[in-house]
């Protein structure tokens, strides 16, 4: 009955290793199936349950540890490159902090379920300097409760999966149409959206470089710092003059927002 999973996927924990690491690193690697696999081999006896689950946890703690100590040295320009390559960037950063502003290090046990926030939260939390005995906890038990959810669902479920890959690979050359061409139509409605977006906002950016050119000139402008609490304690650094309101607080703070000259908002 195993001989179908067995030969897709190899019994190998340096495999696991390999993937779940790779994919933690931030590669485009979907560790879950991988995960669920090893569990459902754990189930046919071609792999022990608790030895897989070990090595995966190992794993993803080396990867989130490497994100840690860069975020804690280069934390911004981390965070500016994992969120570059994302289809949402310009959210990428905000959800994370707005995140850790409610939970604190508790985003660390679910932050690896959560597409966008598992690749930002470790960064973040080295840039916000969280405290080497108060990371270690949150974060392995996060890395434990992702890799058992998916390896033990594997194991629980084992015959089924094999059933449906049999039945997956039944559609032959069509497998490939499949599974392509919902992720393609996906990635290409997200991109025109955030085009279209940008293009809506063109006419109204201004350069850092502008910016300052307009400031030194003595124009009358009103700067408003959007960037969140978290961010702007860690940065410590701001446009001279600019007014500081967290979006949250918008509601509550607009009558300091001048209504008689240009404004320029900026954020991360």
């Amino acid at each position: 009955m195993h001989h179908l999973l067995q030969s897709l996927v190899r019994p190998s924990y340096s495999v696991l290793f390999a993937l779940v690491f790779a994919e933690q690193m931030g590669l485009p690697i979907p560790s879950a199936p991988v995960l669920m696999a090893a569990g459902a081999l754990a189930g046919t006896g071609r792999l022990s349950l608790v030895a897989a689950i070990l090595v995966a946890v190992v794993a993803a703690m080396a990867a989130d540890a490497i994100w840690y100590v860069l975020g804690w040295f280069r934390g911004h320009a981390i965070l500016k490159l994992l969120c570059r390559i994302s289809l949402e960037p310009d959210s990428c950063v905000r959800r994370t902090e707005n995140a850790f502003a409610d939970r604190g290090g508790r985003v660390l046990l679910f932050s690896k379920f959560v597409p966008g926030l598992g690749a930002a939260a470790m960064p973040l939390a080295g840039m916000l300097r969280m405290r080497l005995r108060s990371f270690l906890p949150w974060e392995s038990a996060g890395a434990l409760i992702w890799v058992s959810s998916f390896a033990v669902g594997g194991f629980l479920f084992s015959r089924q999966i094999e059933r449906a890959i049999a039945i997956v690979l039944g559609f032959g050359s069509w497998l490939g149409l499949i599974v392509i061409l919902p992720i393609g139509a996906y990635i290409g409605w997200k991109y025109y959206e955030r085009q279209k977006f940008i293009r809506g906002l063109h006419i109204a950016r201004i350069t850092p470089e502008e910016l300052k050119r307009k400031l030194d000139a003595g124009e009358d402008l009103a700067v408003i710092d959007l960037r969140h609490a978290i961010e702007f304690d860690a940065d410590g650094v701001k446009v001279p003059g600019a007014i500081h309101i967290d979006p949250q607080e918008i509601e509550t703070r607009h009558v300091e927002i001048p209504r008689d000259r240009d404004l320029v908002l900026y954020c991360t």
